[in-house]
């Protein structure tokens, strides 16, 4: 199934990307969540409008990508979160609130879709956090998750 980026999808591709999926990711995930479009050729021709638009942001952000990446390595970012007597969290913690997190620390507003964390945190301790601020840049800062 041919289909067109709308937003930017790990590992596939970024807005205005023309991709080759399986049928069933396409028309299970990526369509209903908004994240493509089915591919047309009508729709292609809006490609070049959505490009355009998107290398005219990356040239201008790319910069305050980079403030913005040594505002968070050097952050220190601590999440409270409900846990049990051996460590293990009652549930686990989500991208809201991680974004959350390095808000309250002094840290910029973030996306969360960016974020990626190594699986689900599920119990306490210190786990690496890298998120994508631009497609040249990411940022990597340490979340301690502690219990409160």
């Amino acid at each position: 199934m041919k289909i067109i980026l709308t937003q930017e999808v790990s590992g596939l591709g970024s807005p205005g990307d023309i991709v080759e999926v399986k049928d069933g990711f396409g028309r299970n995930y990526l369509l209903p969540q908004g994240f493509a479009i089915a591919w047309t050729k009508g729709a292609e021709k809006q490609v070049t409008v959505i490009k355009r638009a998107r290398s005219a942001r990356e040239v201008r952000d790319l910069g305050h990508a980079n403030e913005i990446k040594g505002q968070l390595e050097g952050l220190k970012v601590n999440l409270k979160a409900r846990a049990g007597d051996g460590g293990r969290l009652f549930g686990s913690v989500t991208p809201a609130e991680i974004v959350d997190a390095v808000k309250a620390a002094g840290g910029p507003s973030l996306d969360r879709r960016r974020l990626e964390t190594p699986g689900h945190i599920k119990s306490l301790g210190a786990y690496p956090v890298s998120i994508r601020l631009h497609p040249e840049v990411t940022a990597k800062f340490d979340l301690n998750v502690v219990k409160g």
